[in-house]
């Protein structure tokens, strides 16, 4: 049996990567690169990859996500990944049906036991193939835990991890991300933060429209927030939505 394990540059990917070739499957690890990752993460995927010993398969549609913004005038949102679409889940399936054969491969995804309830999307977004998630399975291990283990298998962590990023996508940011994360990217890595919120305003102003990554619904109503009005309130020490970390789900089809 083969398996293709979807290889987002998390360390949950890793894990299940091992689990996969340890079952003895034919294993095969699938990085789509959205061309917006972070340098680092390039190293990890080469150092993990290494460590698991299978494959490492890189694929490219040849544009970044803002790109895709401007090409389907759509900036992504917490609603709406167009990045993930075109970048991610399209370029997979499309790598799939020319490589492999539903009837005997399976397809591994990264999910942990907290993100059961992310598996019935993720079956039935990836349709024909079988759908595998090892990490949800006992022994139960927390990310704290698969770093470390990492760590002692000569793995260094990746920088994102260690800003305290809840993920290693897209360079420390993410459409799907909540005030939470773009304050925690805007205090550990203030250039980074600068990188985003220029390109924001970039698709504002190609769009011409008043959209934004991500929402305000202080007062019980939903309106724009920008990158740059998240940064001055931030700065005039105004309150925000900390616990708005939103998530990455660059591999499941939006509810």
């Amino acid at each position: 049996m083969k398996a293709v394990v979807l290889f987002s540059g998390g360390v949950g990917s890793w894990a299940a990567a091992r689990r996969t070739v340890e079952a003895g499957y034919d294993t095969t690890l699938l990085f789509t690169d959205t061309l917006t990752e972070d340098e680092d993460t390039y190293r990890w995927l080469a150092d993990a990859a290494a460590d698991v010993g299978a494959p490492l398969v890189r694929i490219a549609d040849g544009r970044d996500i803002w790109q895709v913004f401007r090409d389907n005038r759509y900036l992504g949102n917490t609603r709406a990944d167009p990045c993930s679409r075109v970048l991610k889940r399209e370029q997979s399936r499309k790598w799939l049906t020319e490589n492999r054969d539903p009837a005997d491969t399976v397809v591994v995804l990264g999910f942990d036991w907290t993100e059961v309830h992310r598996l019935d999307r993720a079956r039935n977004a990836w349709e024909p193939w079988q759908i595998a998630a090892p990490m949800v399975e006992p022994p139960y291990r927390m990310r704290s835990e698969l770093l470390a283990e990492a760590e002692s298998r000569g793995i260094a962590t990746q920088r994102l991890y260690r800003m305290g990023m809840p993920h290693a996508n897209c360079g420390g940011g993410c459409v799907k991300a909540g005030q939470g994360h773009f304050a925690t990217l805007l205090a550990a890595w203030p250039s980074r933060y600068a990188e985003w919120e220029a390109n924001e305003e970039a698709i504002r102003q190609h769009l011409g429209k008043d959209v934004s990554i991500l929402r305000d619904r202080a007062g019980g109503t939903t309106d724009v927030l920008t990158l740059r009005a998240l940064r001055e309130r931030i700065e005039a020490r105004q309150p925000i939505e900390m616990l708005d970390f939103g998530g990455c789900a660059c591999m499941e089809e939006p509810a």
